[in-house]
C-alpha cells in the first residue's frame, strides 16, 4: 500500500482509521542468548520492518542511539531508487531504517529484542499492519560476523520460544548498500504525531516499547 502525498494521502488515512485492523501486537521477546561484541565509539544496524515511519520512530527514543535514518536496503548493488520506484515492489528493496548507536549503551542484540518485542510481526511474510509487498518485509542486514552470528541465533531463539502462532519468516540478507529516503520521510513520526496512520499503526508501537522497556525508553527522540 503506498503512502502517497496530498489528496491520495488523505483519502488512504481515512480508510485506515475506519478499519478494523489493528498494529502489530506486542510481544515481550526473550533476552538474547548471542549478542555482537565491539570495540568501536559508534556501531551502526540495518533494519527493515514494514514501513519505515514506526520502525524510525521507535529506535529514535532508545537509549544509547545516536540516530535513526530511514531509507532503502536489499535491492541489486550499485542500483539508485527512490520511494516511488520502491513502492511498486519489483526492485528488491525495502523500506529500512539505518540505526547508529553506541555499544557501550545498548547493544545490537537489545535492538533486536526491541525491534521483534514491539516493532515488527516476524511471522508475516512481505507485509506489516496494513501494508503488503515485498518492500514490506523484515529482514536483518548485519554488517558484520558478529552481527551476522547474533541475528541468526536470535532467529533461532524466537522461533524455539514459540511466542508466536505461526512461524517466524524474518531472514537474515545480505548487505548491498542503504539509501537514505527523502528528506520528508525523516523524522516523520517525531514531525507528525497527529497523522492518522501514525496514531493508528506507530504510536501503540512506541507506547508499547515505553510500557515494556522504561530503562531503555528516551522521552526525546533523537533526530
Amino acid at each position: 500500500m503506498r503512502r502517497s502525498d496530498g489528496i491520495g494521502l488523505a483519502v488512504l488515512a481515512a480508510v485506515l482509521v475506519a478499519s478494523p485492523l489493528r498494529a502489530e501486537r506486542p510481544v515481550l521477546a526473550p533476552v538474547p542468548s548471542v549478542d555482537a561484541s565491539s570495540r568501536q565509539a559508534r556501531e551502526t544496524a540495518i533494519f527493515a520492518g514494514g514501513c519505515f515511519w514506526g520502525v524510525e520512530g521507535v529506535f529514535s527514543h532508545v537509549k544509547g542511539v545516536h540516530s535513526v535514518v530511514s531509507g532503502f536496503a536489499g535491492g541489486p548493488k550499485g542500483r539508485k531508487v527512490n520511494y516511488g520506484q520502491v513502492t511498486k515492489g519489483d526492485t528488491g528493496f525495502a523500506e529500512s531504517v539505518r540505526v547508529t548507536y553506541d555499544p557501550a549503551q545498548v547493544s545490537y542484540a537489545t535492538l533486536l529484542r526491541v525491534f521483534f518485542s514491539v516493532i515488527a510481526d516476524p511471522t508475516t511474510l512481505n507485509h506489516q499492519g496494513p501494508d503488503r509487498g515485498t518492500h514490506y518485509r523484515s529482514a536483518l542486514f548485519p554488517l558484520n560476523a558478529g552481527q551476522d552470528k547474533a541475528a541468526r541465533a536470535y532467529l533461532a531463539q524466537l522461533g524455539k520460544a514459540k511466542l508466536w502462532r505461526d512461524p517466524i519468516v524474518t531472514r537474515v540478507e545480505r548487505f548491498t548498500g542503504f539509501q537514505a529516503a527523502d528528506a520528508y520521510h525523516q523524522d516523520f513520526m517525531s514531525k507528525n504525531p497527529r497523522h492518522p496512520y501514525i496514531q493508528r499503526w506507530d504510536a501503540p508501537k512506541l507506547a508499547a516499547f515505553k510500557a515494556m522497556f522504561p530503562d531503555l525508553y528516551r522521552p526525546k527522540p533523537v533526530s
